[in-house]
């Protein structure tokens, strides 16, 4: 805690998916006396300087810290820009982590995602099964640098004492997402493909398949998990945050979700000459729910149509 017992917390890529849900549920149900709360954007610092992010830490002087930032996109940017992927958020990971060193910041919360998980593996994954195999080579780029968070996590609990961590979330999504059709995840992007479609006469034109399965967390479910990480998880090993194993869906079923959400009326077409990715990384959530056995996840349906409902109201203004 600082000097006068106040929890400062900074939130690296604060004003992205993830960073504007845990805004809005530290404001409302999940706010707490005692702590300041900083949403940093790429305009406050540039997190590839080493520079810049230890002179934006000196300044706010956070006692905790929710590294969100890092390079990201879909399948297809993962496939074509691997290089991109492993360098800018090796050097994102390192500046941020050795700025919180310097800066003596008592809890780092990283966020790591289920792609990093081997791709020759058994099913559920959990936490111990991190470095168990290569990740799919689709996104080994991104994947390694992720992986890297969890060794250096142990490497600064050996040697400085700091009791960091990680988070695993499944798939996210929600308002203020990228929907970016050729960088964007899968459901964003599908929903601005769907507005299309839509607001075209055309016909909705998916890529792969359909017969991939995926766990997904809504935005706002994450957030909350995410604030209880950072003020109640003291474990350095990292937990998956996720509903059940019984929650995964095609992404067929995704489509039909997003179809339904958005009044779409016109033809579904699949481009089965597109690469499906990997066809299956369920998570094991049997961690997290030893410690919130009774945490309520919105449902899929429930969410998918939040976010159609943001993406059609702030069409000109979302990041697409």
């Amino acid at each position: 805690m600082a000097a006068d017992g106040k929890m400062v917390v900074v939130v690296t890529g604060g004003t992205g998916l993830v960073g504007r849900a845990i805004q809005k549920v530290v404001a409302g149900d999940y706010k707490k006396e005692g702590e300041e709360w900083h949403f940093l954007s790429s305009k406050d610092a540039n997190l590839l300087s080493a520079e810049a992010t230890n002179e934006v830490f000196a300044r706010i002087k956070p006692t905790h810290c929710i590294h969100l930032a890092a390079k990201v996109g879909g399948l297809f940017m993962n496939m074509k820009y691997k290089l991109d992927m492993w360098r800018d958020n090796m050097l994102i990971n390192d500046n941020v982590m050795e700025a919180c060193r310097k800066n003596n910041v008592t809890k780092l919360v990283s966020c790591l995602s289920t792609c990093i998980f081997p791709d020759k593996t058994t099913f559920p994954i959990n936490e111990t099964m991190l470095h168990n195999g290569p990740p799919h080579t689709s996104n080994e780029g991104y994947a390694y640098a992720k992986r890297i968070i969890d060794v250096l996590n142990r490497c600064y609990k050996d040697q400085y004492g700091f009791k960091w961590t990680s988070v695993i979330p499944t798939n996210i999504y929600g308002p203020h997402d990228n929907f970016s059709i050729t960088d964007g995840h899968v459901v964003p992007a599908l929903i601005h493909k769907c507005w299309n479609a839509k607001n075209k006469g055309d016909p909705f034109v998916c890529f792969g398949s359909g017969k991939p399965l995926r766990q997904f967390i809504f935005s706002e479910d994450l957030a909350r998990l995410m604030v209880w990480v950072t003020r109640e998880y003291d474990e350095v090993d990292p937990i998956i945050l996720s509903g059940g194993v019984e929650e995964e869906i095609e992404i067929r079923q995704v489509v039909e979700q997003i179809v339904a959400a958005m009044d779409y009326k016109g033809e579904v077409k699949w481009d089965t000459e597109k690469a499906d990715g990997q066809m299956k990384k369920t998570a094991d959530n049997t961690k997290l729910r030893k410690y919130l056995p009774d945490f309520k996840f919105t449902p899929f349906g429930e969410g998918v149509k939040e976010a159609v409902d943001w993406f059609n109201a702030n069409y000109d203004t979302a990041r697409k």
